[in-house]
């Protein structure tokens, strides 16, 4: 404080050096323009305006410390909440990753399963068709067979009709009505 009042009378003394006339007179502005400046540097320090001052700096450096103090706290905070964000977004990166490969495991798995459904649904078609083609030539061999004793028996019936007499044909007949008499009895 004392290093202050000296610059400040030094500062104050070289305008009033320059002044013509005797300097320690009343009738000399600059003497009483430094006379009124030692008397307001007087009061400041009566009244201990320097001690506020350096107070009051002294407070404010302890709220701007107390504010970086706290800023501090709150960025790494802020990074800690970072970090636990960025994990967390790893982790459902990671769960989303295996949700896909499961699907794709579990589409490959309904491919080849629908894969092998189709081939037993073939196999029982083809199965089936083999059983209708059999079904359809066996019935075609049948019509066939029927046919040919139906056409058979007519070529007989007229063979046998050009052949035979009414006597032998009555003859058939009384023999045809004994064996079934005697069948029946």
């Amino acid at each position: 404080m004392r290093k202050f009042l000296t610059i400040a009378l030094i500062a104050s003394g070289s305008p009033a050096l320059a002044a013509s006339g005797p300097f320690f007179s009343l009738a000399n502005t600059d003497f009483i323009v430094l006379l009124a400046f030692l008397l307001f540097i007087a009061v400041l320090i009566y009244f201990k305006v320097p001690s506020m001052l350096a107070g009051m700096l002294d407070k404010r450096a302890e709220g701007i410390r107390s504010e970086l103090d706290e800023a501090r706290a709150i960025r790494e905070e802020a990074q800690t909440l970072l970090a636990s964000y960025e994990r967390k977004q790893q982790e459902v990166k990671d769960q989303s990753q295996r949700i896909v490969d499961h699907a794709k495991e579990e589409a490959r798995i309904a491919a080849e399963s629908a894969k092998k459904d189709i081939e037993a649904s073939i196999a029982r078609r083809l199965a089936g068709a083999e059983d209708q083609i059999a079904s359809a030539r066996a019935a075609a061999v049948k019509e066939v067979r029927d046919r040919a004793i139906v056409v058979a028996v007519a070529a007989a019936r007229e063979v046998i009709a050009k052949q035979m007499t009414e006597a032998d044909a009555n003859r058939m007949i009384d023999e045809s009505i004994a064996t079934v008499e005697a069948k029946l009895h």
